[in-house]
């Protein structure tokens, strides 16, 4: 899996966020809602099943669904660490 860790990794980075905004476990149900995903009970990610930048998609997708354009704004930061991905 190509930059399957640094992926992991930057998803583990949005839920760890999501959790301070939202509560770990509301944070955590919505990134279990991804699929391709396998989310630990801390919010790691512990498995990314098929392509990452798909799952990486999703994710974000189920945050702003719950939070709307806020969600955009908070994940800045977050990208800047990962200059090497890019979302979709």
């Amino acid at each position: 899996m190509e930059n399957g860790n640094e992926y992991a990794s930057l998803m583990s980075d949005i839920i760890k966020k999501q959790s301070d905004i939202l509560g770990g476990e509301i944070a955590v149900l919505k990134a279990r809602g991804v699929s391709e995903l396998t989310i630990s009970d801390d919010g790691k990610v512990t498995e990314i099943e098929g392509e990452p930048g798909r799952a990486l998609k999703k994710l974000i997708d189920e945050y702003i669904a719950l939070s709307g354009d806020i969600v955009k704004n908070v994940m800045g930061p977050i990208f800047d660490k990962y200059p090497s991905i890019k979302v979709e």
